[in-house]
């Protein structure tokens, strides 16, 4: 349904040129709109003008005209005065809000079916009708961004994405819960991820700026029918996550890019945790003190390399081996051996994930 206020924009906007005043109002003669304060006494001629036969009707001296969406009354418009001039104005009016509110429930019926589209809640055959109806194109290239705001129902983050992508009718924004905003874009024939990451920095630079809000963007793979634009949202939410437990400095997270932290956020928690136990016998990392941690991520940085990390945290060379010793006779691996280290680095991360998996339980 169209909003009272866009209702309210029009009729204004009809008078300025015409100079004739308009009412809107439902089928029970409730004043939706007016431009004029007194629209309440025609209430009652409205809501028996709606149960009449007559597509338009002179009532207390004012034209009358149905306004008509998938063959029933939405509204009933009032044109002030019983003359010619004001039935074809009062016409003119009429068509004006009737094609108003077929582009209103065009795009509801499209926000309602991409909605469902991203959920899985279609069959094969409804998405392939539908879209056809909707004349959304099945074969066009599209990805998924999703973009996760601060707060909950952040109208304002919303509202600047459409005015973002108001210009190309084949995007499509909406929202499937409290703190995420979708955007199915669709691509040229020639963009590929790069050019989704430009699109996601632009998304990052305008709502930081615009909305005031700290926002984080994950978008799936890039995908050529309809019917796998669900798939790209899947990805894209994993990507979301696997941003927030893995690359915490990172406010852009595209599928394609997640590497390990992919793998392992598809382990289940009892092999997670036979494994961490296999490599820390029973410990974990959190147990090492502040020092060894901090030179332990130093030399990942630095590729395994003790020279350059020794210079970045300003100690000596043998400071450092004394160090990597002591933390191999606490878990039998070598860092400076690439295996050890590969092992480590995947430990790390696993204990990462689930801290990640027992804070989102509780």
């Amino acid at each position: 349904m169209i909003s009272n206020q866009i209702l309210q924009n029009t009729l204004d906007g009809l008078k300025g040129i015409t100079r004739v005043d308009f009412s809107v109002m439902d089928t029970e003669g409730k004043v939706v709109a007016s431009t004029f304060e007194d629209a309440e006494k025609y209430s009652e001629s409205a809501e028996d003008f709606a149960e009449s036969q007559a597509e338009s009707q002179v009532l207390s001296g004012a034209q009358f005209f149905k306004v008509c969406g998938d063959d029933q009354i939405e509204y009933i418009l009032v044109a002030c005065g019983d003359s010619d001039d004001v039935f074809t104005i009062g016409r003119i009016a009429a068509f004006q809000v009737t094609g108003l509110l077929a582009a209103y429930k065009e795009r509801y019926d499209k926000d309602n079916f991409i909605k469902n589209l991203l959920l899985d809640n279609l069959l094969l055959v409804d998405i392939y009708n539908r879209a056809k109806k909707l004349h959304i194109e099945a074969t066009a290239k599209r990805v998924v961004f999703v973009i996760e705001t601060k707060y909950e129902k952040d109208v304002n983050a919303l509202e600047i994405m459409r005015e973002l992508y108001s210009a190309n009718v084949n995007d499509f924004i909406t929202a499937v819960d409290e703190k995420n905003i979708i955007l199915v874009k669709e691509l040229g024939e020639e963009e590929g991820y790069p050019e989704m990451e430009k699109a996601a920095l632009t998304l990052l630079d305008m709502l930081n700026a615009e909305a005031m809000s700290s926002v984080h963007i994950a978008y799936g793979t890039i995908v050529s029918e309809i019917k796998d634009v669900s798939r790209s949202f899947k990805e894209a939410r994993m990507a979301l996550d696997v941003g927030k437990i893995f690359y915490e400095g990172q406010n852009i997270v595209g599928y394609n890019s997640l590497g390990i932290g992919r793998l392992i956020y598809q382990l289940p928690m009892p092999l997670c945790k036979m494994f961490i136990k296999e490599i820390f016998d029973g410990k974990s990392p959190d147990d090492f003190d502040e020092e060894t941690l901090t030179t332990i991520n130093k030399f990942f940085e630095n590729s395994l390399n003790v020279s350059e990390t020794s210079r970045q945290l300003f100690i000596h060379r043998n400071t450092l081996v004394y160090r990597l010793d002591k933390l191999e006779k606490a878990t039998n691996l070598d860092l400076r051996k690439f295996d050890d280290a590969i092992t480590f680095k995947i430990a790390l991360m696993v204990v990462k994930y689930m801290k990640y998996m027992e804070s989102i339980e509780f």
